[in-house]
């Protein structure tokens, strides 16, 4: 017998959260941090300068090079999207922005790919919640419209999403991936051509960003949830697990033809992996959407247990198992968790109709005070920076960034305030009277959440990228060597580095020992003094030590051969 549902639910609860309202929000929270800024250190970089040579002709596409290295990541599509639309772009648009575009897309993809993902699950008869004596439950759509959008809530309000979503690297393309694989196995009673182009796609996809090992996981998982939680007849349930194993298999056999397949696993005495770090990274990376999950898995546990299985408690289980259990194996680790979150915003979902009112009003108290106390922090800091008043914070800032000129953009201001001023009129709707939508205790996060990154990539976004990229040490650099320095050698310069000097400086670089007829040579200062083989350090004269402002450890040395003009 299949268990009672928890979920006691009335149609006065389900009222929709209006379209404008989350479409704002989704823009909000994506555009930012894709405008106007510079590539960051280091993995948004790295895989920048990728794509730039792929652009431009100057490595092959199927075994790139940057500086003489291959990539840390085998998988080739994100390198390969970012090139095709430099070359695409106009000659309006810079190399940065165009690249940023596709990703922005991919972002928003995973957005919307989780809310129907959501959607189709609480449209599982098992999801469905307590039918009252005399009616006055929620009907089935409305129902899971509602789960949905506290589903697309809890995925924004993850504090860990913010800036790896923003990084045009193999993991946004990983992450998107994942959530139209998500999409496609939770869609399958209800919808055929989406979810089994979402398939094709998702897993695909996955293959050729890197990750063909998390691509059979999920695949494999998928195929056991299709079999033991049945969403539809026995006909078309046996269709889509074939075309699943059809899917994954050709998957692995692209996997092994591209070379792909690596063993990634860490092991238990590797330094990398500490358990404390780790448990730390599980604490915030998906608050507040971890702590929901949980609820959902006490709160629906005899439904996990059940026979038949339940599809909306399954699927999401067996995604964020994978994601963390990759979290704890492999490097990086935040990397692999953000793989997990629209899985585990999906089952935050479903705590929604379970939760008393006390911890709902214990949710948005929380949020409003954490969030209300970031904002303010952020203004007062960027009115410090302008004004040099309030003095403490002017002073935390000169000593954190030395050398950093605060810049006043009007726009960044005006869109600030605009943000600051929605948070304001979103708090006041929350407080003035008891909203009955079960998504009302997602919407303070999720827009905190916003607000917060906003305030960041407007306010702040100067000294952010004066802290997290290489422009200000390479133009430290281009200082020392002048204009047109000619070729230059390097030295133990790592893929983020060569990256930024080939962008930010328009250098031409050879690694040292392929080019004995260069004027200059850069160095990491922990790579110094070189073999002999490869540098004969009497032959040049250190000219400056150039360090990054906001980093004490990253050094590079400039060279001159010795008895060069000046």
């Amino acid at each position: 017998m299949t268990p009672p549902t928890p979920a006691i639910v009335t149609q006065n609860a389900v009222s929709p959260l209006p379209r404008w309202a989350l479409m704002l929000l989704c823009i909000a929270y994506v555009v930012p941090g894709f405008l106007g800024r510079d590539p960051w250190k280091s993995a948004d970089v790295t895989a920048f300068g990728y794509m730039l040579e792929l652009a431009h002709g100057r490595t092959p596409w199927f075994s790139p090079l940057l500086g003489g290295m291959a990539p840390e990541t085998e998988g080739l599509l994100p390198y390969w999207l970012g090139a095709w639309a430099i070359q695409i772009a106009p000659a309006w648009i810079s190399a940065e922005l165009a690249v940023r575009l596709p990703f922005a897309g991919l972002l928003a993809i995973t957005l919307i790919a989780t809310w129907y993902a959501v959607y189709y699950l609480a449209r599982s008869p098992g999801a469905q919640p307590v039918a009252f004596a005399f009616g006055g439950e929620a009907n089935p759509p409305d129902y899971a419209r509602a789960i949905a959008d506290g589903g697309l809530l809890a995925l924004i309000a993850c504090l860990g999403l913010a800036q790896l979503s923003h990084e045009v690297t193999s993991y946004l393309v990983q992450l998107s991936c994942t959530a139209l694989t998500f999409f496609a196995v939770a869609a399958m009673p209800h919808r055929t051509v989406a979810p089994a182009m979402a398939l094709v796609a998702g897993i695909a996809g996955l293959t050729l960003a890197g990750a063909p090992a998390l691509a059979t996981l999920l695949g494999v998982g998928s195929i056991a949830v299709v079999v033991y939680a049945p969403g539809s007849h026995a006909d078309r349930r046996l269709r889509w697990a074939l075309f699943l194993v059809a899917v994954v298999v050709m998957a692995a056999l692209l996997a092994w033809s591209l070379d792909l397949w690596r063993w990634r696993i860490v092991g238990s005495d590797t330094n990398g992996k500490e358990w404390q770090s780790l448990a730390r990274l599980l604490l915030w990376f998906g608050w507040p959407a971890w702590p929901l999950a949980l609820w959902t898995l006490w709160r629906w546990r005899k439904q996990i247990l059940s026979r038949p299985g339940h599809r909306h408690l399954l699927l999401p289980l067996w995604f964020s198992t994978v994601s963390i259990a990759a979290t704890l194996t492999t490097l990086p680790a935040d990397r692999s968790l953000l793989l997990g979150l629209p899985a585990m915003a999906a089952l935050a979902a479903f705590a929604l109709p379970t939760l008393r009112r006390s911890v709902g009003a214990l949710i948005d108290w929380f949020t409003l005070l954490f969030f209300t106390a970031s904002a303010l922090a952020i203004w007062v800091i960027w009115i410090a920076m302008q004004t040099g008043f309030p003095a403490k914070p002017a002073a935390n800032v000169a000593k954190l960034a030395p050398g950093f000129v605060p810049e006043f953009s009007a726009l960044a201001m005006v869109a600030a305030l605009a943000a600051t001023m929605a948070w304001g009129g979103l708090v006041w709707w929350r407080a003035s009277r008891d909203r009955a939508p079960i998504w009302k205790s997602l919407v303070l996060p999720a827009s905190g959440a916003a607000l917060g990154w906003l305030l960041l990539m407007t306010l702040w976004l100067p000294l952010l990228d004066f802290a997290r990229s290489y422009a200000p040490q390479v133009r430290s650099v281009m200082a020392v060597m002048g204009p047109e320095p000619g070729c230059v050698q390097t030295v133990g310069l790592s893929r983020a580095q060569v990256a930024a000097l080939q962008y930010h400086g328009a250098l031409t670089l050879e690694r040292a020992g392929l080019q004995d007829e260069c004027e200059w040579l850069l160095a990491d200062i922990a790579s110094w003094p070189a073999s002999e083989r490869m540098v004969t350090a009497a032959l040049w004269e250190l000219k400056a030590t150039i360090p990054r402002p906001t980093d004490k450890n990253d050094h590079l040395l400039v060279f001159r051969r010795a008895g060069s003009a000046r």
